[in-house]
């Protein structure tokens, strides 16, 4: 009997204690609140590391002129923005920038370029008026750089997009005779080739993708690459779809015919080529051989004459 009281007796006492270290002592132990704060130390740390790992542009200066652009978009003719987004778009992007990070960079360069001159101009020790012309000639010039940049630009990027034409419209060709849909042989093209045509052929399945109407999608994408093939090519692709012609008949005679247009584009470049080369001929090259050929008979009838004459 005293055995089983003493039993009891320790088993009540364990369990009283017991209960009073679970309600008191501290749910982790050091140990383990020591490693908790090593892995929130890591984990800050490691957002650090992928902070710092970014672009100095993305993390310094884009924070900075981000409210400066959009303040100056605000204030930008609405006009004068559209032009410049269009421009944009049929570029494919210039550095990254948005529409407000252009203009902001088409300010600071128009103010920034003239501002140099005026200052270089008075260290140099100018008079007033050459100081005026040079600072409204750096101004002129300074305004129209990124305008000039951008247009550039444009034009290489319709000259890629028109000669890929016709190999891209190939393989969307085969690709839809292959069995594919016109969407699935757009993703494939996007997944074999490369260039702007092919970036623009993605951006028009991700927006038939988003829900777009594929015949919007191909407007849109005619109105902002604003290529004379490319909108050839929509507009036979629309025409196609509401009459219900098969897409692959429409393909095929497209790729021929773009395949035709780049053959003549061809010719008609070798044939102005003889009349380019005439006037460097007329002005560089023939001075030079007359006076390869006729040099040495000039002066002997120099020196001949001059003998006589003595």
């Amino acid at each position: 009997m005293e055995l089983i009281i003493s039993a009891v007796a320790a088993l009540t006492t364990f369990t009283l204690l017991y209960l009073l270290v679970a309600a008191f002592a501290p749910a982790e132990t050091p140990v383990t609140m020591r490693l908790r704060s090593l892995d929130e130390v890591a984990v800050d740390r490691a957002e650090v590391d992928e902070d710092l790992a970014r672009p100095f542009a993305q993390r310094v200066i884009s924070p900075l002129t981000g409210s400066l652009a959009a303040g100056l978009g605000r204030l930008t003719p609405a006009s004068v923005r559209r032009m410049v987004s269009e421009k944009l778009a049929a570029a494919g992007g210039f550095q990254g920038l948005g529409t407000d990070g252009f203009l902001l960079l088409w300010g600071a360069v128009t103010l920034s370029c003239p501002l140099a001159a005026a200052v270089l101009a008075g260290m140099a020790g100018l008079p007033g008026n050459k100081a005026a012309w040079l600072t409204m000639t750096v101004f002129m010039l300074a305004s129209g750089w990124p305008l000039l940049m951008l247009n550039r630009k444009i034009v290489a990027r319709k000259a890629s997009i028109q000669k890929d034409m016709p190999d891209v419209l190939d393989l969307l060709t085969v690709s839809v005779e292959a069995g594919l849909g016109f969407d699935g042989a757009l993703a494939k093209v996007a997944e074999k080739m490369r260039g702007p045509l092919v970036d623009e052929f993605g951006r028009l399945l991700q927006e038939i993708r988003v829900g777009v109407p594929r015949r919007d999608a191909l407007h849109a994408l005619g109105r902002r690459c604003d290529v004379a093939d490319l909108s050839l090519f929509t507009s036979a692709l629309v025409q196609a779809d509401q009459l219900g012609v098969s897409i692959g008949n429409v393909l095929r005679v497209q790729s021929a015919a773009m395949r035709e247009k780049r053959r003549q584009r061809a010719q008609e470049r070798a044939m102005k080529a003889p009349v380019k080369m005439l006037l460097p001929l007329v002005l560089c090259i023939f001075p030079t051989l007359f006076v390869i050929l006729l040099g040495p008979a000039v002066i002997q009838i120099v020196g001949s004459l001059g003998g006589k004459l003595q």
